[in-house]
Formats: structure tokens, C-alpha cells, sequence
């Protein structure tokens, strides 16, 4: 599991965006970066500074994902056929802790990747604790049935943010989900825009 250090909405501020969607975000009242800096004219950015942020944004959304493991991401889906850019999508999406978040069983990313490393989820019946486990088409998700309760899981459940996306399916009452398909880059419900594009010229220089 990837460590934070740092708050998550620092990432927000950071790169100037609202990430998550979210209506606590502090970019909703200050657009400009943290620090005494944050306010100072910007230059116009260069192609890496460019593909850098678009990797930021795309690293950051997913829970701040290690750049280790992140490249690894990007070296599965070189592998794979396809475009690239569309196989690092799916490879991103088809982590338990992004489906768990998908599903609405958490309220952040970072909050699904704590649910699954407590030992609340199931997949396919089995207890699975690593949040970088890579879901198949076709998986049964589930919460333990200790867990279908918690508040953290209802508030995430119940809230209005956002919904869930078509390549899911789910089932709030039971608590348990189906991870359908791996969707395309346009399937997926950003709350900003990624560019998936930039990160594969960014690692590919």
C-alpha cells in the first residue's frame, strides 16, 4: 500500500484541480496552489511539465499510487496489445480498490484501499486484503457481513456525489457488486480530465 504523508487534498491544491469531485475539496475556495508561492503568475508550462502534471493527476486520482508500482502499470500495458494509453486505463480500473470505490462502498479511493486492507471485502466468497489485486470480468465483490453496516459504508453508499458506472453492477441492500467488463477511457466517470495519452509520451521519452 502505497504511504501518504501528506492530506489528500494537498494533491488537490497541488496540481489545481478537484480531483475526486468533491465538495470539500479546497480548490472550490482557492484555485491557486499551497505555500507562499501558490499565488505567483505561472509561465507557460512545457511539453514535460505538461505530461508530468498528466501524470500526476492520473497517479493521484487512483489513491496516489507509488511511482514504482505505477510504472509497472505502465510497462503491463506497453506489454498488452492495443493502445496503450486505453490498456494503462483498464489496468488502473480493474484494482480492487478502485472497483470498491466504483461500487460506492467507500467514499474516497483512499478510504476503499483501508476498507480492503482491514479485511473487510470478498471477492468470488474469498477474503481478499490487497488493494492492488487486479479484478476480472465477470467478479462477484461483496462485504463481509460484519461490515455491510458500518457507517463509513452506508455514508459512502447513500451519497450523492456520484453514481456507478455502467461496467458495474450493484446491489446497495446486499452490499454486493459485479464487475462487469473493463470499460474504455470514456466509460470511465473523471471528475476532471485525464489524459492517459500524456503519461504514455511522458514514460516513453
Amino acid at each position: 500500500m502505497s504511504k501518504r504523508q501528506e492530506s489528500k487534498y494537498k494533491i488537490n491544491r497541488r496540481l489545481g484541480v478537484n480531483l475526486w469531485g468533491r465538495a470539500k475539496s479546497p480548490v472550490n475556495k482557492r484555485e491557486y496552489g499551497p505555500g507562499q508561492h501558490g499565488q505567483r503568475r505561472k509561465q507557460k508550462p512545457s511539453d514535460f511539465s505538461v505530461q508530468l502534471m498528466a501524470k500526476q493527476k492520473l497517479k493521484g486520482y487512483y489513491g496516489n499510487i507509488s511511482e514504482k508500482q505505477f510504472r509497472k502499470y505502465y510497462e503491463e500495458a506497453v506489454r498488452r496489445k492495443g493502445d496503450t494509453s486505453e490498456n494503462l486505463i483498464e489496468l488502473l480500473e480493474r484494482r480492487l480498490d478502485a472497483v470498491i470505490y466504483r461500487l460506492k462502498f467507500a467514499i474516497t479511493p483512499f478510504a476503499a484501499r483501508q476498507l480492503i486492507s482491514h479485511g473487510h471485502v470478498l471477492v468470488n466468497g474469498r477474503k481478499v486484503n490487497i488493494p492492488s489485486f487486479l479484478v476480472r470480468d465477470g467478479d462477484e465483490i461483496e462485504l463481509r457481513e460484519k461490515s455491510k453496516h458500518l457507517a463509513v459504508v452506508l455514508d459512502a453508499a447513500q451519497s450523492p456525489e456520484r453514481d456507478a458506472p455502467e461496467y458495474v453492477e450493484v446491489d446497495h441492500r446486499q452490499m454486493k457488486g459485479k464487475f462487469i467488463r473493463a470499460p474504455r477511457h470514456a466509460d470511465v466517470p473523471y471528475p476532471v480530465q485525464m489524459e492517459p495519452n500524456l503519461v504514455v509520451e511522458f514514460y516513453s521519452r
